[in-house]
């Protein structure tokens, strides 16, 4: 099959070209699919699923957390807000509870459409 491969060359060259901040609203946006593939995977009692799904989410908040520039100030803030989403997805695997994972997704949705705006912003300022 030739499409799945010309669209991982696709997502490939896509990643390889984007900007930082493209980046890390890539990563936001696979942080939230793989929070609501667990999510869709508990409620039909796929355990493994959900269990694959949440560490790929805790992998992708974990890399956010790395790296962090600890030189401003509002670093410490996401450095707070990662390790609260980090303890909750832990919990979330462990207990196997949807309900934690729709918190998180919030969180996580807040925080992308935020990281959209910011974006937006500096595009305007040419920034």
């Amino acid at each position: 099959m030739a499409f799945p491969r010309a669209y991982g060359q696709y997502n490939n060259s896509k990643i390889m070209t984007a900007s930082p901040a493209e980046l890390t609203l890539m990563l936001y946006e696979g942080a939230i699919k793989f929070c609501n593939i667990a999510i869709v995977a508990i409620e039909k009692k796929d355990v493994e699923k959900a269990h694959l799904n949440i560490q790929k989410t805790e992998h992708i908040i974990d890399y956010l957390r790395q790296t962090l520039d600890m030189k401003y100030p509002v670093a410490e803030d996401f450095e707070r807000v990662y390790s609260y989403l980090s303890q909750r997805l832990i919990e979330a695997n462990i207990k196997k509870e949807k309900e934690i994972l729709e918190e998180v997704n919030g969180h996580m949705r807040t925080m992308r459409d935020t990281w959209k705006e910011v974006m937006r912003i500096s595009k305007e300022q040419g920034t």
